[in-house]
């Protein structure tokens, strides 16, 4: 069966580069979005050249990078500081039912492509900003870097080992997470953008910061400080709140336990021929685990060296107590649920060569939702788009 095509006929120009913007780009293009990304003549998007690892021959040559974010999209190079190159967009604009896009505040107002311009001329637009500080405050000119955004919006403070320990410094997460929950909050907007233009017939501007998006994330810690007082301090892989949630060394590598409620504990502790701890009044619930959590762990890391990762796996699991063993990629995609679930793709590359992905997470109906467009190369769908335009056909069709 065919991926659900939830957005067939809305049209979306894509004016942004790198991730956040082209991350929700590539959602709405897998919900079944028609999106015309617009990128630098030569260059293109930024992270076309952020290799290796590179995908297809050295003269068309994509990087990993760009695949990540590109998908399901057509590609076309425009000079948008020329008057011909933004006349372009602004045709397309005319026919859009969203723009995204991700230049500093003001920047394209110099090319007739700010919000107040393309509204203009297409009162149903929805159009969305994506900036790292937001469309006003003292920062709203300053670029914004996924690094930096981490830093700022208090992300790396409760992020790595507790101070004292070897190696404690505040780190920054894996991914860039405020990139990609930008990308997923400013989705989140243009849907709900869209579904009040049914009901007014009128679009909306919508400002997509990340760092708003990071303090937001924050949740829980944010929550703690706000409401208590508390100022959350790095805690390396425990829990604020939840004792024991953590990793543990074991016999051959390492396990992440996260016992969630007393009932978990108890059935944890007597699995491991340990029950009297459980009824230990220090122990029996997760308000006094916090309180006498060092006292705790060390007995509990005791325990867990014990056995080996899968030994422990083989245990916990199966009794219903909250594990896991740490994978690396490999091991990802190739776990029996990540198989299953269909979470690695692969497309066909314009040179007719496979290329591995990662699917879209979302299934609607059993079927996952997946754009049917491999990323596109520099320019590969331009000439057609520009003959289109230039026939005066409107929106070109795909």
């Amino acid at each position: 069966m065919s991926s659900p095509k939830l957005l067939d006929g809305i049209r979306v120009l894509d004016l942004s580069r790198v991730l956040a913007g082209p991350w929700s780009g590539q959602l709405l293009a897998d919900y079944g979005a028609d999106v015309i990304k617009v990128e630098r003549p030569v260059a293109g998007d930024d992270t076309r050249t952020w290799g290796p690892p590179w995908w297809g021959d050295p003269a068309t040559r994509m990087s990993a990078y760009y695949l990540s974010a590109n998908r399901g999209k057509r590609s076309i190079a425009i000079d948008i500081a020329t008057p011909e190159g933004a006349a372009l967009v602004r045709q397309l604009a005319t026919e859009a039912d969203v723009v995204l896009e991700n230049y500093k505040v003001g920047q394209l107002a110099k090319y007739g492509l700010d919000h107040a311009s393309l509204s203009a001329l297409n009162p149903r637009l929805v159009y969305c900003s994506v900036t790292g500080y937001g469309q006003t405050g003292p920062m709203a000119q300053a670029a914004g870097y996924d690094f930096a955004i981490q830093a700022t919006g208090g992300l790396m403070s409760v992020t790595g080992e507790k101070d004292g320990t070897p190696g404690s410094q505040p780190q920054k997460v894996g991914v860039a997470v405020a990139d990609l929950f930008t990308g997923l909050y400013a989705t989140t907007a243009i849907l709900a953008a869209l579904i009040e233009r049914g009901r007014t017939g009128k679009g909306r501007h919508i400002d997509a910061a990340l760092l708003d998006v990071q303090v937001a994330m924050l949740a829980n810690q944010a929550s703690n400080h706000l409401v208590g007082g508390i100022v959350p301090k790095r805690m390396g892989n425990a829990h604020l709140n939840v004792v024991p949630y953590q990793v543990f060394a074991t016999l051959d590598g390492h396990i992440v336990l996260a016992v969630g409620n007393d009932g978990q504990f108890e059935r944890f502790c007597t699995l491991c021929g340990h029950p009297e701890v459980a009824q230990d009044a220090r122990y029996t619930t997760n308000s006094a685990r916090l309180q006498y959590r060092d006292s705790l762990i060390p007995v509990l890391a005791g325990w867990m060296l014990g056995r080996s990762t899968q030994q422990w796996l083989d245990l916990l699991e199966p009794n219903a107590v909250p594990c896991a063993p740490i994978l690396t990629l490999p091991g990802v995609f190739k776990h029996p649920q990540v198989v299953a679930r269909g979470l690695q793709q692969t497309m066909t590359g314009g040179n007719g060569e496979p290329m591995p992905l990662v699917a879209n997470p979302m299934r609607f109906d059993g079927q996952r939702a997946q754009a049917d467009q491999p990323p596109p190369g520099l320019d590969a769908q331009g000439d057609a788009i520009r003959a289109a335009l230039a026939k005066g056909e409107g929106w070109p069709q795909r």
